[in-house]
């Protein structure tokens, strides 16, 4: 169905990672509802691998200069955009200084996860929910894919509970075959310090856990990964939220 408002929250998307699944998927399902007439935007974080001279990335003055404050921290947030190469599609890119600047994704060079994921996590997912607002443009559907993306509607239905702005929203999470770790900081106390308490991921702070904890705050669950490891496929059958099997691109507006 065209002319809907259709937000990609993603941490991958062709070109700006190249090689991965979620990377190509993300990239042919926005490209194929903004072709089909629909208004779409992609929100990801400025990772440092991202060159800002090749892909043209700009900061957006209006919409920066907000602070995200993480357990009693202020975090400036600075939001950039770029058009998807040969495209006229916007992208808006998640900035900080403290939590992207730095080359790798989300592991040391010896593979040891960084201390501060929870927190980038975080940054991440409010940094989009507020400048959505501030953009002053309503998502009819928010399409999440990557673990750091889980936290965005675990905010969104319980620190943003009361906050009527994407209450009509469907939400959908594409579930991937990602590189898990836990968090090494004390995740629980960031979270209770937004109010936010009693998660199973608790339990077991890892990134794949608060993917599943996620799967009961969304409206419907997808495969983005054909084949699924063996906890998140178990996690999808069982979960009581609306869920699809793998959809091919040329299907995937029977998500929407």
């Amino acid at each position: 169905m065209p002319n809907q408002k259709i937000l990609y929250i993603t941490t991958e998307m062709y070109p700006y990672q190249e090689d991965t699944n979620m990377a190509a998927v993300v990239n042919k399902m926005a490209l194929k509802m903004h072709n089909e007439g629909n208004d779409v935007r992609v929100f990801m974080p400025r990772f440092g691998q991202i060159s800002e001279r090749k892909f043209q990335l700009h900061e957006v003055i209006r919409l920066s200069g907000m602070n995200i404050i993480i357990n009693d921290l202020d975090q400036p947030l600075i939001i950039k955009v770029a058009s998807l190469p040969g495209e006229r599609l916007q992208v808006y890119f998640i900035d900080n200084e403290e939590y992207f600047k730095r080359k790798q994704y989300y592991f040391e060079d010896d593979g040891t996860a960084f201390d501060d994921n929870d927190e980038r996590a975080i940054f991440f997912a409010r940094g989009v929910i507020e400048t959505i607002k501030k953009l002053n443009w309503v998502p009819d559907v928010i399409h999440l894919n990557g673990w750091m993306t889980s936290f965005v509607p675990l905010y969104l239905k319980t620190y943003y509970e009361s906050d009527s702005y994407f209450k009509d929203a469907k939400i959908i999470l594409s579930l991937y075959n990602e590189k898990d770790a836990g968090f090494s900081k004390n995740v629980d106390e960031k979270l209770k310090f937004d109010n936010i308490s009693g998660l199973k991921a608790l339990d077991n702070p890892t990134f794949q856990n608060f993917v599943i904890e996620s799967m009961e705050y969304v409206d419907m669950v997808v495969k983005g990964d054909e084949f699924l490891n063996e906890d998140l496929d178990k996690a999808f059958n069982e979960t009581a939220t609306p869920k699809s099997e793998y959809l091919d691109i040329d299907s995937i507006n029977k998500l929407y």
